[in-house]
């Protein structure tokens, strides 16, 4: 793959571009140079898949009954993981143009609208490709990386605002740099923080990440932890608008047939307190005989943050809505203007692949890096040396439990690096002058860090 990528969405005011699909390796490895990275779900063997599924199946058995296996954090043979590290694959960030374009419009419903296009796309991996089981998160591992996208995408609704929206600095379809940086904060339970930001759109996101999970005998479901309380966008350019996205639970099916598939059938909101912009998503549960379908349908209407009690689309009063949302999250998205009946599109999922990340080169990434710690673990996996594989993934398993044993007797509490808490409880993780420089390395494209002298950071 090229080391730059830059495909502008589908919108009704530009032709369809298609994106390139992923046609080799996850990764092009130069010791010495950035390199870029598309997940290897995309390119698996589906052939080896039902032998996998069957193995899986076979250990998720035993925890019929178990409220969370995600925080279980069992260990399973190698030949069952995708060689890529968990902090590395979960992102929301799969297509960047729609999360640098959310502040452009001047209209608050179209930067609403923008939010929720990037929304359908943030998880296009699901929809491209399988679901699959990357490595556990070591305490302190962490990931870095970023994407450079050409901003291109035109506003919904409003005046085309490209000045307006970066303060002073029109941007005039130039390629920009977004830069993410995500850190595992806590082992017990599992729990990663990230940030993302683009200075020059003045726009960045955070949360903290975490996952419930409970084997029912034939699927998965999968719930957001108690930590994960969502994405929280901030527009630095708009008065520090701040939007709240939750997510809504999943459940990962197909185990039996040998075929991996992933469905929805929740609700899940995005607010807008500065705004008085509310969505309210509602995900289709699916007919018992019939095809998956995918749909989803929503509505986008103005409320009070300080009487924040409408959580159903029916409750919503005709006179508040501004606009709804139809379709189906793995192909097209449409929104309905109050007092229109025309739908427009707001996305068109088909022609568009996850866009690939920028890794800093292997000889700068420190020991706790994901690349740089999993690195043995991936080579084996990908030659198919399983053994070997497993082998490794458990040195480094037991080595995480020595450290923590050492912590224990020495009456330390670990502290991440490059942000101040483990957790929070607002949900909203903060940068320490660690992480705020390794963002700021990451947009200058200086990725030296010094090791740290803290165990496990």
């Amino acid at each position: 793959m090229p080391v730059m990528t830059s495909t502008p969405i589908s919108t009704p005011a530009k032709k369809d571009v298609a994106s390139p699909a992923p046609s080799s390796r996850s990764s092009v490895e130069t010791p010495d140079a950035p390199t870029t990275s598309i997940p290897t779900a995309y390119l698996s063997d589906k052939a080896d898949d039902s032998s996998k599924l069957r193995t899986f199946l076979s250990i998720l058995r035993k925890f019929i009954g178990v409220a969370d296996i995600a925080s279980v954090r069992f260990s399973l043979p190698a030949q069952l993981l995708e060689p890529t590290p968990n902090l590395e694959y979960w992102n929301y960030l799969d297509r960047p143009e729609t999360f640098i374009s959310i502040g452009d419009s001047n209209d608050t419903l179209g930067r609403m609208l923008a939010v929720l296009r990037f929304w359908f796309t943030k998880d296009l991996k699901y929809v491209k490709g399988k679901p699959c089981k990357p490595y556990n998160s070591a305490l302190g591992e962490f990931f870095r990386c970023n994407w450079e996208i050409e901003d291109s995408s035109p506003p919904i609704l409003g005046d085309d605002p490209k000045v307006s929206a970066s303060g002073e600095v029109s941007t005039d379809h130039r390629t920009v740099r977004v830069s993410y940086l995500t850190e595992q904060t806590s082992h017990h339970p599992p729990v990663s923080a990230f940030w993302i930001d683009c200075p020059v759109k003045g726009i960045s996101a955070y949360g903290f990440d975490q996952l419930s999970a409970k084997f029912t005998g034939t699927s998965v479901r999968v719930t957001p932890g108690a930590h994960n309380l969502g994405i929280f966008i901030n527009l630095r350019h708009r008065d520090n608008e701040e939007y709240r996205l939750t997510h809504p639970a999943a459940h990962l099916a197909g185990m039996l047939r040998g075929s991996l598939s992933i469905t929805v059938a929740d609700t899940c909101y995005i607010t807008c307190p500065k705004s008085r912009i509310k969505v309210i998503l509602h995900y289709l549960e699916e007919g018992w005989l019939g095809k998956a379908q995918n749909r989803v349908v929503g509505v986008v209407f103005s409320y009070d943050p300080d009487n924040d009690n409408k959580t159903k689309i029916k409750d919503v009063p005709e006179k508040d809505v501004l606009a709804r949302i139809e379709g189906c999250w793995q192909d097209k998205i449409h929104y309905t203007l109050k007092d229109s009946k025309d739908p427009q599109l707001l996305i068109d999922l088909n022609p568009l692949w996850p866009v690939p990340k920028i890794i800093p080169p292997e000889t700068q990434q420190l020991r706790n890096e994901s690349r740089r710690f999993w690195h043995g673990v991936t080579e084996a996996i990908l030659n198919k040396q399983y053994g070997q594989a497993t082998k490794l993934k458990q040195e480094l398993e037991e080595q995480q439990r020595q450290k923590a044993t050492a912590r224990k007797d020495q009456g330390s509490e670990w502290q991440p690096r490059f942000f101040t808490k483990a957790l929070m409880p607002a949900g909203k993780p903060l940068l320490t002058e660690d992480g705020r420089r390794a963002l700021k390395g990451l947009q200058e494209g200086d990725y030296h860090l010094e090791e740290s002298a803290i165990m496990d950071a």
